[in-house]
């Protein structure tokens, strides 16, 4: 008997380590102080953050290490980072690639070839492309246009949005393939909008999709909708960027209520979670940093919904949850909402 306690201890234990345990990735558009403040970090700041990473003994690592463990079901390793950036700009070549050098980091960018086939704003060229790929950095899909792909436009049937959008994701992958002879089917939503019918889609298609809502890398995190931090904007200062670092993956074991799209303005959010590293009377969840009312449906299931119209750009609710185990810590989910009429 004795043994047997000390057997479930242990399987207790391994539970808890396998729980608390998450990786970090980081999401960028510009290196800039000229660009849209909304989407750009400014030279100083990017700077700042990767020597907080150094001095703290964060290990930068590819993004393909980490999608690698997650594919393979490994547990994703306590205080590694991944760096990305979206749409492919100009400012990543000039401004962003030396100052990583000077650190040695790895990173990856997600960007859309007809856009840089069209020169579509201050974006990179091929030239400047293949030279970064030469060098190493991980170049991906992040569609060819750079529509929105969660649902059908107006007018269009969802067999023709669907066609579209597999088209869409598609080329890119098939240009990518024929420019740098890259082929990794991982696809960074544009705009992070994505939708349960398109999770079906790309998982059809064999790939793995990744967002730009936050939260951590670990156990409970889907590979249809793989979080990531923005890095840029107000979330740029060390007193926002540091405590991203001390998060955990939320332990979600159903989905099914968390389809982003919404015909309902407050969108209800219904989550089933493992109970286990953290307190149900301690989860709270926010919208735009006010928060929103939370109940438990069960031991494992929670309901949230704002009391009011979400009206922002990009509307996101927010969970957390204290760590029992890793004090300091918090578990973080981010959900966010794309309405329809």
């Amino acid at each position: 008997m004795q043994k047997l306690c000390l057997w479930l201890v242990w399987l207790a234990a391994i539970g808890f380590s396998t729980l608390t345990k998450a990786a970090i990735i980081l999401q960028y558009h510009h290196v800039s102080s000229t660009t849209p403040k909304t989407t750009s970090v400014t030279p100083a700041e990017f700077r700042q953050q990767l020597q907080h990473l150094k001095d703290q003994n964060f290990k930068v690592v590819s993004l393909e290490r980490i999608i690698q463990q997650l594919q393979r079901g490994e547990t994703t390793v306590d205080n590694e980072v991944a760096i990305t950036f979206d749409d492919g700009f100009a400012n990543v070549f000039t401004t962003a690639r030396p100052i990583l050098k000077e650190f040695g980091y790895p990173y990856t960018m997600f960007l859309g070839p007809a856009l840089i086939d069209r020169r579509e704003g201050p974006v990179l060229s091929w030239q400047q492309i293949q030279t970064m790929h030469d060098e190493g950095v991980i170049i991906a899909n992040h569609s060819s246009y750079h529509h929105r792909l969660a649902v059908p436009n107006i007018g269009e049937t969802k067999k023709q949005w669907r066609a579209r959008v597999k088209a869409d994701i598609l080329l890119a992958e098939q240009q990518l393939e024929q420019k740098l002879g890259v082929k990794r089917k991982w696809l960074a939503y544009p705009y992070g909008d994505f939708s349960a019918e398109l999770e079906d889609l790309i998982t059809e298609l064999g790939f793995i999709g990744i967002g730009q809502q936050s939260g951590a890398v670990g156990p409970g995190v889907s590979m249809t909708r793989i979080p990531r931090y923005p890095s840029s904007s107000q979330f740029a200062a060390l007193q926002h960027f540091v405590p991203k670092l001390k998060t955990l993956a939320f332990p979600v074991t159903n989905y099914s209520g968390a389809d982003p799209v919404s015909t309902q303005n407050p969108p209800t959010l219904k989550l089933s979670v493992k109970v286990q590293d953290f307190k149900a009377t301690q989860l709270n969840c926010f919208f735009n940093g006010q928060p929103i009312e939370l109940q438990w449906l069960n031991a494992q299931t929670f309901t949230a919904k704002a009391k009011a119209p979400l009206k922002l750009n990009h509307n996101r609710y927010n969970c957390t949850a204290p760590s029992l185990k890793k004090p300091g810590y918090f578990y973080w989910f981010s959900q966010p909402w794309v309405f329809v009429q």
